[in-house]
């Protein structure tokens, strides 16, 4: 057997298009190089520019080329049974028969390999599977990505370590593999072929595999994890003095580190999170880029707690930076410390696998889309044998991989616990159980307020808290001491219930399992699960219809009541107490749905707790833990539309959100309290000992008075139960960053930008691009103005060179965005809402940052019109407390993008002249960190940006 991989670079990807190059790297059986070809072809059109610059293939390099028709005789006889293997193999298989067919050959039928499918079953954790990033993770030389012959050796290796990879599987994990493709395709044969080898010559590794259940696992028994430190103890840490222990912490450092230089901020921040642990207070504490946030709490707080015997609860914004700890910043602390220590991260429930719905989802061969279910299965059990967590977060999905996650993702109302015959393997378990041994519990904000609204089941007893990002805190509190509401919030359990109209649920299962049992009570179930699934099938009516008069109650309000969002939501206030016209036929039809879904829910209750007493067998004793999960969804949505549609709580803010693309599926409803302060001061401040919360943006004007407000913290520093410290930076700004103001640009009203000032912004932001040869940021408020600069824009810099990219347009992925903007040095980047922070572009890949209007938020949305309403109640004015601080929040999260490191040096261009115009333009001003501020008519910027740069750069040349 040997294997054939092709490559093609072709005209483009219609069938008219013609071939330009081709590649092939023939591998024998143990898959060393037995031959190779390459050549240019001519085709018989122009290659288009976009071609030319994607491949760097130009008409005259093709010009004295050979035709197809001359190069098919070796490409035929290279290919002679063999097996076709290409990255994404339908695309190059296709050209190849069109192209044998043209020149009077026969198609090639032979057999098919895609290194795409391949890669994604194999190595299910890649980020990516474009062949470029592939070949940089296996570290393979990849220089002229876009040509054939480079882009076939590429090939040629990936598939060799696929092949590898597959031979090497524990023997269990192919035979699952073995039963998931029984006969699928050429990848199936492939499998079972490897799988005959396998079991002619192998025996169980039980050195890398534990095997359990027909399952080869690397996880073994959670019950084995032990704390770091027997009992507790340790003889370093007893007579350990914390100024002792951060010795001997930078002594380590400077092994690790010969250029380890001590921080001031970071020093500071160490003695001030160790003091408000020792002495049992909370602290407000800002630390901005660069001073080393996360090792200036966890140091600390490692060894206060390891000292006490306290557990320490850390908790961040986003699960992006709870992986941050966990790669980065964990091992770290790990080689500095001088004691042995652990270290949990907890997540959300949904994030883990429950073994047993994976288990019986593949042996029931319960898939909804075939094809991808099948290969999100495949990659579920390579994974099995190599993740230690079961984190979701690990898994690089497909298009339907996600929905399918959601069937076998851990969750509470299923969950057999101790009776389960998974549960000493269960993920989720193991890591409570690695919270409950350690030292430091690295969780979110959003767990936090669920821990405390489930009564703290779900995180171990502590009393101390570390808050990373805290200036999200407010919002995370409001959104879960609140409720949400989606179409989908019904729908998806519905769909779990009854699949379809031609059944295929967990009813329908259920019921075909109940045909096989004897018990005088079968035909009585079926009947009444026949029954539920008709009844929720009207409830799915009322349902869509419950939407559809939401969404057109929506299209019927205009002017003040219904408002747009920054991304083109349409959102809608309901009042308490003072609903809008057409409410009653909503509230009718939530009755409806009430009324039939409690009848419904109760009546499957009591069936399956019959069946659980009187069935004793497995498969269906699964089943109905399964459905138990589905029925308490649907009361909670049944008790949630409830309390929604009543709207009857004064100090609450309800509320309509949908886009006009998908109408009514795009509802969401919320119900959130206008206020939480009270709240977090009962349920977080009061009982805890100590909270310590960091950001690089809690002050406002050098004061912390608006996050105290936000916060329920006022007056708790005139206790003493609060200090609030402001770290220098560690950055020297006045010459690292420089901030320029177009005093003469024009004022602008409203979301959308008129026609004079997106003419005059394009202009100058075309200016200072060519000038910085790309290399910017551009902030905006709105997706709306954001559209109206990009095409603009695009057209004027595609002349020089320079790409443009857009959030929303070339994708709305953050992350892929910011990866092809560092990529290629040329790039204008534009994005809003989430590009104001969390973005790290450090380097000279971002030289400015444009800010076009200052941040604030729309005054009538109804979270903010509410909490403005409750200020005016207090005789206060909500523009100065409210608006202006959340501005001033965002806008210095905003400037944080330019300066990342302490050789970053750059410009920020602010467009919005209200920074110099009005009354309250100084409070953005100050609150930055003492950069470089001019002002000038907007014709003098670029020679300002220009002198200001060289000097950098007669710098660098001295």
């Amino acid at each position: 057997m040997k294997f054939a991989i092709l490559d093609l670079e072709t005209t483009g990807h219609q069938a008219e298009d013609d071939i330009i190059q081709i590649g092939i790297v023939v591998l024998d059986e143990e898959l060393n190089v037995a031959d190779t070809f390459s050549s240019f072809v001519r085709p018989g059109k122009a290659i288009p520019p976009f071609i030319t610059q994607l491949t760097g293939i130009t008409d005259d390099m093709v010009a004295d080329s050979p035709s197809l028709e001359d190069l098919l005789t070796d490409v035929v006889r290279l290919l002679s049974d063999a097996v076709l293997v290409a990255h994404n193999v339908g695309f190059d298989a296709h050209f190849l028969n069109r192209s044998l067919d043209k020149c009077g050959y026969s198609p090639f039928t032979g057999r098919r390999l895609d290194t795409v499918d391949m890669l994604r079953m194999l190595y299910p954790t890649l980020p990516s599977y474009q062949l470029g990033a592939v070949s940089e993770a296996f570290g393979i030389e990849h220089e002229r990505k876009h040509q054939a012959d480079s882009d076939a050796e590429a090939t040629a290796l990936l598939f060799a370590n696929c092949v590898h990879k597959l031979r090497d599987l524990p023997l269990l994990s192919l035979q699952r593999l073995g039963e998931l493709f029984n006969g699928y395709d050429d990848l199936s044969w492939f499998i079972q072929l490897t799988l005959q080898n396998k079991e002619l010559e192998t025996s169980l590794d039980t050195n890398n595999h534990v095997y359990f259940n027909q399952l080869a696992m690397k996880a073994g028994d959670w019950s084995e994890v032990q704390p770091a430190r027997a009992n507790g103890e340790d003889e370093t840490l007893s007579n350990l003095t914390f100024e002792q222990y951060m010795d001997e912490v930078r002594a380590r450092f400077r092994q690790l580190m010969p250029d380890y230089e001590e921080r001031e901020a970071q020093s500071i921040m160490f003695e001030e999170v160790h003091e408000a642990l020792d002495h049992e207070r909370h602290l407000l504490i800002e630390a901005g880029t660069g001073t080393g946030k996360s090792l200036g709490y966890l140091l600390p707080s490692l060894y206060y707690g390891a000292k006490q015997q306290k557990k320490i609860v850390v908790s961040t914004h986003t699960i992006n930076l709870q992986e941050q700890l966990r790669q980065r910043d964990i091992p770290l602390l790990h080689e500095v410390s001088p004691f042995p220590f652990r270290a949990a991260i907890f997540k959300g429930r949904g994030n883990y696998i429950c073994l047993r719905k994976f288990d019986t989802k593949v042996r029931m061969r319960e898939y909804v889309s075939p094809n991808e279910d099948l290969m999100t299965a495949a990659q579920m059990i390579i994974w099995l044998g190599e993740t230690e967590t079961g984190d979701q977060e690990e898994l690089n999905f497909g298009n339907k991989g996600a929905e399918f996650w959601e069937t076998v993702a851990s969750d509470a109302d299923s969950c057999l616990n101790r009776a389960c015959p998974w549960f000493r393997r269960c993920f989720y378990h193991r890591a409570k159980h690695e919270t409950n041994v350690a030292d430091i519990v690295i969780t979110n904000h959003s767990l936090v307020f669920t821990d405390i609204q489930a009564e703290h089941r779900l995180l171990p007893g502590y009393e101390q808290l570390v808050v990373d990002e805290a200036h999200h805190l407010e919002e995370v509190a409001g959104k879960h001491l609140g409720l949400q509401l989606s179409y989908f919030s019904f729908v998806h359990p519905f769909s779990r219930l009854v699949k379809d109209s031609r059944g295929g649920g967990l009813l329908s299962q259920l019921i075909a399992l109940l045909h096989g049992e004897s018990e005088a009570a079968v035909p009585a179930w079926i009947e009444t699960l026949d029954e539920l699934g008709k009844t929720l099938t009207a409830i799915r009516e009322d349902w869509d219809k419950l939407f559809e008069l939401m969404y057109a109650l929506m299209g019927a309000q205009s002017g003040a009541q219904a408002q747009q969002t920054e991304a083109g939501q349409s959102v809608f206030r309901i009042r308490p107490k003072e609903h809008p016209a057409g409410w009653p036929t909503i509230t009718d039809t939530e009755n409806n749905i009430y009324a039939d879904l409690n009848k419904a829910v109760r009546t499957l209750e009591k069936s399956l707790t019959d069946m659980k007493e009187k069935i004793e067998e497995t498969p269906i004793v699964n089943l109905i833990t399964d459905l138990n999960g589905a029925v308490k969804d649907l009361a909670r949505v049944r008790d949630d539309m409830r309390e929604f549609v009543r709207a009857n709580k004064l100090d609450t803010v309800y509320w309509i959100e949908a886009t006009t693309q998908f109408k009514a599926k795009s509802i969401h409803l919320y119900a959130v309290p206008a206020d939480v302060s009270e709240q977090l001061r009962m349920h977080l401040f009061e009982p805890k000992k100590s909270v310590i919360l960091t950001s690089a943006t809690l002050s406002v004007q050098k004061t912390f008075q608006y996050a105290c407000e936000q916060l329920g913290l006022e007056g708790m520093e005139q206790e003493g139960r609060l200090k609030t410290v402001q770290l220098p930076s560690p950055f020297n700004y006045r010459e690292q960053a420089l901030v320029i103001i177009p005093r003469n640009f024009p004022q602008l009203k409203g979301a959308g930008g008129d026609p004079q000032f997106i003419s005059l912004l394009v202009r100058s932001l075309t200016e200072s691009a060519i000038e910085l040869g790309g290399r910017m940021l551009i902030l905006f408020t709105s997706y709306r103005m954001l559209r109206q600069v990009y095409d603009p824009l695009k057209e004027a810099l595609e002349q020089h060179q320079i790409q443009v990219l857009g959030q929303g347009i070339d994708s709305s992925n953050r992350s892929k965005l910011t990866r092809r903007f560092r990529q290629q040095s040329a790039s204008v980047l534009l994005g809003t809402s989430s590009f104001w922070e969390g973005v790290d572009i450090p380097g000279d890949a971002l030289t400015c940052l444009a800010i076009v209007r200052l941040p604030f938020q729309p005054p009538n949305h109804p979270l903010v019109e509410a909490k403005s309403e409750l200020l005016l109640a207090q005789k206060q004015n909500p523009f100065m407390k409210l608006s202006i601080p959340q501005a001033v929040i965002r806008f210095k999260q905003g400037f944080g993008r330019l300066v990342r490191s302490a050789k970053d040096r750059g410009i920020v261009l602010i467009y919005d002249t209200r920074v110099l115009e009005t009354y309250y333009g100084k409070y953005f001003l100050y609150s930055l960190p003492g950069p470089k501020i001019e002002h000038m008519h907007i014709e003098q910027i670029v020679p300002r940006m220009r002198e200001w740069l060289a000097v950098e750069q007669e710098g660098a040349r001295q």
